[in-house]
């Protein structure tokens, strides 16, 4: 089950973050974190579901979205991005940008 969160925005809309494991590396280790911009929970999960991740559930709030990874992605024109998830057994590293969901499902086209 992948870790993930939501924090609710005073307009009554929704931030999503999830960890999920990278679709195209072959060790489970490397996963991303993929942040959505919805109306609600169930339409932030319909709108990864729709772009090919079929098995994507939030269950539970254990890793909410910080106030910078809210900044990014309501800064988004998609409102919907992702980095490499940090990896909290070595020493911290300048954060990576985050970069729009294409570049993840569609490596050539980026």
């Amino acid at each position: 089950m992948a870790a993930g969160g939501f924090c609710k925005l005073p307009d009554g809309r929704v931030v999503v973050a999830l960890n999920l494991p990278r679709p195209t590396a072959a060790d489970p280790a490397h996963g991303v974190r993929v942040l959505v911009h919805a109306h609600n929970r169930a339409r932030a999960l319909t709108r990864l579901r729709n772009l090919g991740l079929r098995a994507v559930y939030l269950r539970g709030n254990a890793a909410p979205p910080t106030p910078d990874e809210i900044t990014a992605v309501l800064h988004h024109p998609d409102g919907l991005i992702w980095r490499t998830a940090p990896d909290l057994r070595v020493a911290p590293t300048a954060p990576e940008l985050w970069r729009p969901i294409r570049a993840l499902l569609h490596p050539a086209a980026a």
